[in-house]
């Protein structure tokens, strides 16, 4: 058992929450059971080392039997030490440290997909989580991060997927430009979600969602830029029928998604 919240080893651990860190191993930190459990089942070879407290594991049987499964052996390691490697202020007992498993945007537009998130200069790691969290549950094919959107390796990105980034192909660092023009060359129609775009009530009368579709989502302040705005095929916004000045990008983005899904399916 680990039990030094000061070893070498929980330090190393504990880095993971910085960016330099994650970019020089290529690992990061998946905090809680439903993390733990997820990437246990759906990417068995990413997982590194798994640690759990005694108490934990004994609450959460199934997560044993996933890490024998996949070949794992959980490390077990006291309070004090989960906490010390932890991002987490209050943390459930369970950490894994994972491998990076991103995609290119050449073998995601290769599948030829029917439903893409593009995040462009996405900054807030909450919004970027749900967002990669709806497109999971949207039945999107991938997610693709451009330009300086945040690391989707964050713990607070991590955290607020719920496990999803295991469940679909993600891509990171590419430029929108590139992402437009493979979207086109896939025959994907690029639409932007923008609050200068058209009524997404009259796009959904004209059918224009219910073919493949790449949905851009911009910064949380700015929106997306006129040039990005000028490379896509259509710039869509959603109708506020109450008084709300506005809706968070994570909720508008999940709207966009689930309106391409439902179209997709009619």
């Amino acid at each position: 058992m680990l039990e030094n919240p000061r070893s070498p080893r929980v330090r190393a651990v504990a880095k993971l929450a910085k960016r330099n860190a994650r970019d020089e191993t290529g690992l990061y930190l998946l905090e809680g059971p439903q993390a733990v459990r997820e990437g246990l089942e759906y990417a068995p070879g990413a997982i590194v080392d798994l640690f759990v407290t005694p108490t934990a594991l004994e609450r959460h049987g199934d997560i044993r039997t996933l890490a024998t499964d996949a070949g794992v052996e959980a490390e077990y390691v006291t309070e004090q030490v989960l906490s010390a490697m932890a991002d987490t202020v209050t943390p459930q007992g369970v950490l894994a440290v994972a491998r990076q498993t991103p995609t290119s945007v050449r073998e995601i537009f290769a599948g030829e997909p029917r439903l893409v998130a593009i995040c462009e200069e996405v900054r807030d790691p909450g919004n970027l989580g749900t967002i990669i969290r709806a497109a999971d549950a949207a039945g999107a094919d991938a997610v693709i991060l451009t330009g300086r959107t945040v690391d989707p390796h964050n713990p607070k990105v991590v955290r607020s997927t719920t496990g999803s980034l295991f469940h679909l192909p993600y891509a990171v660092g590419a430029a929108l430009p590139d992402v437009i023009e493979r979207a086109h060359a896939a025959g994907m129609t690029v639409i932007a979600a923008d609050v200068k775009g058209d009524d997404l009530l009259t796009a959904r009368a004209e059918g224009a969602l219910a073919g493949p579709t790449a949905w851009v989502f911009g910064n949380e302040a700015r929106g997306l830029e006129d040039g990005a705005l000028e490379l896509v095929d259509r710039a869509l916004r959603l109708p506020i029928f109450g008084k709300a000045e506005s809706l968070n990008l994570a909720t508008a983005a999940s709207v966009c998604l689930y309106e391409s899904a439902f179209a997709q399916r009619s």
